[in-house]
């Protein structure tokens, strides 16, 4: 397992969604910067940021047990 994983893994739900909104308003402003023609300070930044959200959303899932699921 990541390192990053490992850190996501001990938040609580709560502190995923906050997580999940920081990450959010980055990657916005990432985009801003791609549209702009400016380059970005890390190119790889913005696909670690996109990983990162669904990493956390994928954590959220989990300790909610798939209450959602059917059967």
């Amino acid at each position: 397992m990541s390192k990053i994983m490992k850190e996501l893994g001990k938040m609580s739900t709560v502190q995923l969604k906050e997580k999940i909104s920081e990450l959010r308003m980055e990657l916005v402003k990432l985009n801003a910067q791609v549209a702009t023609g400016t380059t970005p300070k890390s190119p790889g930044l913005l696909r670690q940021t996109k990983k990162n959200i669904a990493r956390s959303l994928t954590l959220i899932k989990q300790k909610e047990g798939g209450k959602d699921k059917k059967g």
